[in-house]
């Protein structure tokens, strides 16, 4: 795997320690110890990560350019550099990935499934594809003779084309371009052909398209063709308004509009396509050699392996299926559970359903008066937005506050906004400058008198698809404390003119943008004194991504004084962890395995003094000063100690976490001779099945 070499510097780039994160995707798609279909799943996996990366941080950093000088103060290093150093491990990454699909490819025949390339079918084949096509594909594609154009057409970000060489053996002359868009989203990437007994031939729908060049394409008077895939991936980010008289709605369906027509940021193509071709389509979607142009092979948009058909496996065994919490098991009522206990779910461990439950039957309760939740980002088809609409039908108030601006769901949550308000919900579409990122949800209900709130905080999005493979932590409680806090953050919110300096009167949440980076650097500041006066000190931090100076700054400081120092960070990481000046070098590791690790949860201190948070927020800059997020407390002795018995067995991995280290190098955790192995998502699973809880009352 290439080693990506940072700058020397305090920090590493936040650029290249991503691309360090993306390769560790890639190496899950190399470990043979994988299922093949997992592997193929991480290939997918690698190429969406890539494609994300370069509609928003390449196109930044294209943007950041043309600042000079003040965008090589704010990035540490010259933006053009940083583009280089992408461009050439995006290159590596490539090659690496192209080695790795075709020993996989060779392993799949080994199980007898074979992809088929449209020269390689026999006569049953050939019959069927000519039919498939005839039936299901030929009215879907628009063939565009593209130099009969006068303006070249758009090519879609997301999209493949076959871009056509189209000539004719005795008239060099007649030769012609064509371009057709790939129609995935509408049929299957992946059409299974007639094969024998104990064999699963599988043929891409674009050499489906390939192999019928000559029926679209022979009638014209040609009787040479050649397609070869393209892929253009634009510029994602959103130039809004940020004026708050402006209308939001209508900036960000401007943006979108936008988004579509965005500049080419990354150009991949098949480097087996003809050259002419390459520099005439090079020349006519204004690239430069400049630019990203990225030769890979002869498929592209490998992000459609992640669904490759399960059925061609015999031996594929699923994921051990989420289950229910044990307090909270059907049929029972959520909300007396939680009159007498927080119960702390994690996921995907625990069952998503006792999230949809909780609000299901608030929404059928005589006695629950509102729901207040915020939407970041929904499952296709939300059993939380069918709660919630439920609940308005049966005369409950429902406050919904949906961020309009999560990245790549603006038009799923532009529609979602229209369908609750035409339910009747009363929907708040976050602030014109600021992301609303927190996960909250708080209850009303009226008994015998008296009013009592129930709710959640949780780090992960409120998305029962993501949630059977996202890692995260969601507390349901009826805390008097926690919940007056969350009703004060959603009274913020549903002000006209929402003023965030009232987020620093919460009591028990904590809160960006306005205390976060505060609160946690105090809190670091303590076990520095303590290490300073010969005492235990630790830190355990779980994030996403750490790349805020400011707060890396004060975990080095920490380092330095000798607290003991344990990282598990994901994705970014630009901390620098083996510093000479470092009295307890501290420990950085990554997991990444079957599930996603989403959560995020800081333990500061050990023993009776230790304190146990999980939050919304990563570390970055944008998450502590630009964002709306919540950061809550675990007080409950039981879910302290199951979130830090979590925690110590991530620590302990040893099969599936790799050393973050200023080289990048991505090296597994070593084995030392006498450690039992420790697959942590495994072990976590296998801990959780088998604790039991007893209910016992709230001491409040």
């Amino acid at each position: 795997m290439h080693k990506i070499v940072p700058s020397k510097s305090k920090f590493i780039i936040r650029d290249l320690s991503w691309l360090s994160f993306n390769g560790r995707v890639l190496q899950e798609a190399e470990d043979t110890g994988n299922h093949l279909h997992d592997r193929l799943r991480f290939l997918g996996i690698f190429s969406n990560n890539l494609d994300e990366f370069f509609r928003v941080r390449v196109a930044t950093l294209n943007k950041m350019v043309k600042l000079g000088g003040a965008a090589k103060m704010q990035l540490e290093s010259n933006p053009d550099k940083i583009l280089k150093q992408i461009q050439s491990t995006v290159v590596n990454q490539q090659s690496a990935f192209e080695r790795i699909f075709k020993e996989i490819v060779d392993e799949l025949a080994e199980q007898n499934i074979f992809l088929k390339t449209e020269k390689q079918l026999n006569k049953e084949q050939r019959e069927f594809v000519t039919r498939y096509f005839d039936e299901k594909v030929h009215t879907r594609i628009v063939p565009l003779m593209v130099e009969s154009i006068p303006a070249m057409p758009l090519l879609r970000d997301r999209s493949i084309y076959l871009a056509c060489v189209l000539g004719h053996d005795t008239n060099p002359l007649m030769q012609r371009y064509a371009l057709i868009e790939i129609p995935v989203g509408e049929l299957s990437r992946f059409v299974l052909l007639p094969s024998k007994r104990g064999v699963h031939d599988i043929i891409l729908l674009e050499d489906v398209i390939r192999f019928n060049l000559p029926y679209l394409f022979a009638p014209f008077g040609f009787n040479r063709f050649m397609g070869h895939t393209i892929k253009v991936t634009r510029d994602a980010e959103l130039d809004m308004d940020s004026d708050l008289q402006s209308n939001v709605i209508d900036e960000l369906e401007k943006g979108l509009k936008n988004r579509k027509k965005g500049k080419a940021t990354r150009f991949v193509y098949d480097k087996q396509i003809d050259p002419n071709l390459l520099d005439w389509l090079v020349k006519r979607l204004s690239l430069s050699r400049k630019d990203n142009l990225i030769p890979g092979g002869r498929i592209h948009n490998f992000k459609d392996f992640m669904d490759f058909p399960k059925s061609v496996f015999s031996n594929l065994n699923e994921r051990p299926r989420p289950f229910v919490h044990p307090l909270l098991q059907q049929p029972c009522r959520i909300l007396d559970v939680l009159s007498r206990t927080d119960v702390m779910l994690h996921l995907p461990y625990h069952s998503f359903d006792s999230v949809i439950d909780l609000l299901r039957e608030s929404a059928i309760d005589p006695a629950v008066v509102s729901i207040k939740i915020t939407l970041y980002r929904l499952a296709s088809d939300s059993k939380v937005i069918n709660a919630l609409i439920n609940a308005v039908r049966n005369g409950k108030q429902v406050v919904v506050v949906i961020e309009l601006k999560a990245r790549f769901d603006e038009e799923a949550n532009l529609r979602w906004r229209r369908r609750l308000e035409e339910e009747g919900v009363t929907v708040k579409i976050g602030l014109p400058n600021m992301k609303v990122h927190a996960k909250i949800c708080v209850i009303k209900r009226r008994e015998f008198n008296q009013t009592r709130h129930f709710g959640f905080v949780s780090t992960g999005n409120l998305n029962e698809s993501t949630a059977r493979i996202y890692g995260d932590h969601c507390l349901l409680t009826s805390n008097s404390k926690i919940l007056a806090d969350v009703n004060k953050v959603f009274e913020c919110l549903e002000r006209e003119s929402p003023n965030l300096v009232l987020l620093k009167s919460l009591k028990t949440l904590v809160a960006s943008p306005v205390s976060t980076r505060k609160f946690f650097q105090t809190l670091i500041d303590k076990q520095v004194a303590l290490a300073k006066k010969k005492r235990p000190a630790s830190v355990i931090v779980k994030l996403n991504s750490l790349s805020d100076k400011p707060m890396i700054e004060n975990l080095y400081n920490a380092s330095k004084a000798g607290v003991q120092l344990e990282l598990v960070i994901r994705g970014i990481c630009c901390a620098i962890t083996d510093q000479k000046s470092f009295k307890v070098r501290p420990r950085a590791i990554s997991i990444v395995d079957q599930y996603l690790e989403h959560a995020r949860v800081m333990i500061f201190g050990q023993g009776a003094s230790r304190q146990v948070f999980i939050s919304s927020a990563d570390w970055m800059s944008r998450n502590l000063d630009n964002r709306v997020e919540i950061s809550c407390p675990i007080e409950n002795q039981i879910w302290q100690d199951e979130l830090s018995h979590i925690m110590n067995i991530q620590l302990r991995e040893n099969q599936k976490a790799r050393i973050l280290d200023s080289a990048l190098s991505n090296q597994y955790v070593d084995k030392e001779d006498g450690d039992v192995e420790c697959r942590s998502q495994i072990l976590i699973y296998q801990y959780l099945a088998s604790k039991e809880y007893t209910l016992e009352p709230r001491s409040h």
